[in-house]
């Protein structure tokens, strides 16, 4: 297929693309610099310059693109710090995945594209009610945490559209595997402490497996939602201390609850007590997928321990 990626020079285009390339398809990729330009091209991809707010611009790129298939990736993540109100980190990804969202999807109406997958995601999300872990079926949280309310309604949004065009959305678990990675930097500071007793659920996903899972949804029809997520969704107190270590920084501080609320906000205290996490086997069932890290356990050494490396200061010789 002919297939049109939105974000394909992100963490997961730049694993994704290749793929598809690798399974036959041909891809245009979307890009805002020239330096995306050039690494689409490098990875056999063709680079178009869209700006996907602008819905004008968004329809002439897919009219002239002409796809079979349209996966839409684009966040503004890169360099985004992340502090105790996630909506405001989020304002320019929230946009993409609502005004974004919905002109990627009148402009395939249009173009007659049939294949609609959609980047969403799957932790923190759900009621949190009832056991730690959730499948596609289970309920969301119908009062997200304020700091959280406008990213849980984008993701609502896209994937409302998504399936209503009968398209794919792929709740993915927590993204690792590269180095700028955006929990890197807080767990080497201290700064991700463990809150109360650690209870709230995280599901993890390594950026390759995603990679996979996205191109083999190609193969199949919608409108579904699958948890694209590792075998095992655990707790904060569980995976911290194993990432912590797999990074070589200090063990995770302590706080109490009443601590986190004043120092963080709400939502920081609902991800790290209260959050659940997401069952895979949908995924796997449906899509025949194949996960080549299953287990964060042994994905954060195998994923970290060449950027520690390459950290390392090498002797000098006379």
């Amino acid at each position: 297929m002919r297939v049109f990626v939105t974000g394909a020079s992100g963490v997961l285009g730049r694993r994704l693309v290749p793929q598809l390339i690798a399974a036959g398809h041909e891809v245009v990729g979307t890009h805002h610099s020239p330096a995306s330009a050039e690494l689409l091209r490098t990875l056999g991809a063709t680079p178009m310059l869209v700006d996907l707010l602008d819905a004008s611009a968004v329809r002439s790129a897919v009219l002239e693109s002409e796809p079979d298939a349209i996966v839409h990736q684009a966040t503004a993540l890169a360099d985004v710090e992340f502090g105790g109100n996630l909506d405001e980190a989020f304002t320019t990804t929230n946009a993409l995945r609502t005004t974004g969202t919905d002109a990627l999807v009148a402009a395939a109406r249009e173009a007659g594209v049939r294949k609609l997958v959609a980047q969403s995601f799957a932790s923190h999300r759900f009621a949190r009610v009832g056991g730690p872990v959730k499948t596609e079926d289970d309920p969301l949280d119908p009062t997200p945490p304020v700091g959280m309310r406008q990213v849980c309604a984008a993701m609502d949004h896209l994937e409302d559209a998504v399936t209503g065009a009968g398209g794919i959305a792929l709740r993915y678990g927590v993204f690792y595997g590269a180095a700028n990675d955006g929990l890197i930097e807080p767990v080497r500071q201290g700064a991700f402490p463990i809150v109360g007793d650690g209870g709230g659920m995280v599901s993890w996903i390594h950026l390759d497996d995603a990679a996979t899972a996205t191109a083999l949804a190609l193969d199949h029809e919608g409108p579904a939602i699958y948890h694209v997520v590792d075998d095992e969704p655990a707790p904060v107190s569980e995976w911290l201390p194993v990432l912590a270590e797999a990074l070589d920084a200090p063990a995770p501080q302590r706080v109490p609850i009443w601590s986190a609320r004043q120092l963080a906000g709400e939502a920081a205290v609902v991800l790290g007590t209260e959050a659940r996490g997401a069952s895979n086997a949908k995924a796997k069932r449906e899509l025949s997928w194949t996960l080549g890290h299953p287990t964060w356990r042994t994905g954060f050494g195998e994923a970290y321990s060449a950027l520690r490396a390459a950290e390392r200061p090498t002797s000098a010789t006379n």
